[in-house]
């Protein structure tokens, strides 16, 4: 008689011996996950991932889930006839959209993940930056430069927010109660204002704020590719930057790696941007030598 996927009990067990060194290595470590809207997938790919995450902490890890929504935002807003304005290709988030956004993210998004969880056997408590002071936020700002005129201009973004403070009262309570957080990226600003923060921007803050040992960014794409579109294992933030500069690092992962940057600033030990639809892909990459995705180091 086989085990699932057909392996043989000495084959399972052959993987258990090779995980065991890694459970030792994370044993008592924070491990935040940041669970894209681009990764969430379908009903299996959310139990896969639900089923990692219930491992981890059964294993001794304590994973903290930062997520996204973004596609789900985009349905909703629909669906109600709110149409987006964008700027330079970036979302303009008004009163009417921040409303949306919270519904969706802090609301629908988040508990829909603790099911997840919960259905699996974890325990979970869904949570977003309003909740305790967690995260203070403080309007975003971005220029762009006039072709023409070479003036520098502001965008004004709406309630687009970045991390101004972190407090993690809540969260080590959460964790030394052996309960799962899942967090959205919903922060008030010292003004009262609720602002938007991007999912990305909004884990690394708080990995940096837990001296998380790893951040693992789950997103639609293997990790960082080179001109050849070969998968980069392993960077180091000089590289980063010099494949930023270079062209190799474009679009939108080089906010990705600007986050890696600033959460490895902030001191975790190490990001990894990894394919979030691969089936177990933090397990993966966590507890096998082979990896999964692109590691980045100072």
């Amino acid at each position: 008689m086989t085990t699932p996927h057909n392996l043989t009990p000495s084959q399972a067990a052959d993987l258990l011996v090779q995980a065991l060194p890694h459970m030792q290595r994370y044993d008592q470590e924070v491990i935040v996950i940041k669970y894209g809207g681009n990764a969430m997938g379908d009903a299996a790919t959310a139990e896969d991932f639900a089923e990692d995450v219930v491992l981890l902490e059964q294993s001794g890890l304590k994973p903290v889930v930062c997520h996204g929504g973004g596609p789900q935002i985009a349905r909703m807003l629909d669906k109600l006839g709110i149409k987006s304005e964008f700027k330079q290709g970036l979302r303009v988030t008004d009163a009417a959209t921040v409303d949306v956004v919270e519904m969706v993210l802090a609301g629908s998004v988040n508990k829909e993940i603790v099911g997840y969880i919960s259905r699996e056997g974890g325990k979970a408590i869904g949570l977003c930056g309003k909740d305790g002071n967690m995260v203070v936020a403080r309007k975003a700002t971005r220029t762009i430069v006039d072709p023409d005129s070479k003036i520098e201009q502001v965008l004004d973004l709406g309630f687009v927010g970045e991390p101004d403070k972190v407090d993690t009262s809540v969260l080590d309570s959460v964790l030394k109660a052996e309960l799962i957080p899942v967090l959205a990226p919903v922060c008030a600003g010292a003004d009262g204002q609720t602002y938007n923060v991007n999912a990305d921007t909004f884990a690394g803050a708080i990995a940096g704020a837990l001296n998380a040992k790893r951040l693992l960014l789950l997103t639609d794409v293997p990790g960082v590719l080179d001109k050849n579109k070969t998968l980069i294992p392993e960077l180091t933030v000089e590289q980063c930057r010099r494949l930023i500069a270079d062209g190799t690092i474009s679009g939108g992962m080089i906010p990705k790696i600007e986050t890696c940057i600033y959460a490895l600033e902030k001191g975790v030990e190490a990001v990894v941007i990894l394919d979030g639809k691969v089936p177990h892909a933090a397990l993966i990459e966590l507890f096998t030598d082979t990896g999964s995705g692109t590691i980045i180091r100072m």
